[in-house]
């Protein structure tokens, strides 16, 4: 299965608008849609109008989109040169912005290649325990995504003790078999699971962006999602993901900032069938 069908995304008789049914299996636990499913449906539509692959893209996060609704994608393209187009994508419900996506798509041949980060030294995906959700709610994206947390703590472990800032899950999406800019953008969401682990608390946010860089795409069944919180200040927290292959290719680069919220312990609400 590709990304556009994992999503559910789906082309129109016009070349610069998609359509993306909000369901449950692309959303979070309560219920609207999952920050990187926007940004990767909108990755997705941006790739199938303009016909370049990924370079980068940024989301900003507007409003919510819950299901059951439909949610439009617009594409515009101001600038196509030889090798690179710019882009975005405005995705809305009805007359209500959800998400805008400004992007660089195009590829160029050019010998130079190099990357300067280093992954941490994690245990294998098979040595390390799947990671406890808070609930589990049947039909989200947390049921069709497994993470095994690499480097960071339990949820019984947070005990008020600040880290590094650094922590780390190996993830998957076993419904996807080859990586794309589009996976990676679902994968990359993860700056507020770190803000908890870095601040040691019961803790998140929700996400108000997400930047996406690809660097290069390998086959890989397990993502390494290095996470890194640079700073929490004033409500806000602030931090940047690396994705790298099991061979330790660098993949991409994400970035975000959140709105940081500390956990209630209640489950979200039963959905009505």
């Amino acid at each position: 299965m590709d990304a556009r069908r994992f999503l559910g995304l789906a082309p129109t008789h016009n070349d610069h608008r998609w359509y993306l049914p909000i369901v449950p299996g692309i959303c979070t636990g309560h219920m609207f849609l999952f920050g990187g499913s926007g940004l990767g449906a909108a990755i997705e539509a941006l790739e199938g109008t303009t016909g370049r692959p990924l370079i980068w893209a940024t989301a900003q996060y507007l409003s919510y989109a819950n299901p059951p609704s439909i949610m439009d994608i617009d594409v515009t393209v101001p600038v196509t040169g030889k090798a690179i187009t710019q882009a975005r994508a405005v995705a809305h419900v009805a007359d209500r912005e959800i998400l805008t996506v400004n992007a660089a798509l195009g590829h160029r041949d050019l010998p130079a290649s190099g990357a300067w980060p280093t992954p941490p030294d994690v245990p294998r995906p098979a040595e390390c325990e799947r990671r406890t959700m808070r609930f589990e709610v049947e039909d989200s994206i947390n049921q069709r995504m497994e993470t095994r947390l690499a480097l960071g703590r339990a949820m019984d472990e947070l005990d008020g003790t600040p880290s590094d800032g650094r922590c780390a899950l190996w993830g998957r999406i076993p419904e996807l078999t080859e990586p794309s800019a589009a996976s990676l953008a679902i994968l990359g969401d993860f700056v507020p699971f770190g803000i908890g682990q870095a601040l040691g608390e019961r803790a998140g946010g929700n996400s108000l962006d997400n930047t996406l860089r690809i660097a290069r795409l390998v086959p890989t069944e397990w993502v390494l999602v290095d996470i890194r919180v640079d700073a929490v200040a004033n409500g806000f927290g602030h931090g940047s993901v690396y994705l790298w292959a099991e061979d330790g290719t660098l993949m991409a680069t994400a970035s975000q900032s959140a709105i940081v919220r500390y956990w209630r312990d209640e489950a979200p609400p039963v959905r009505d069938r």
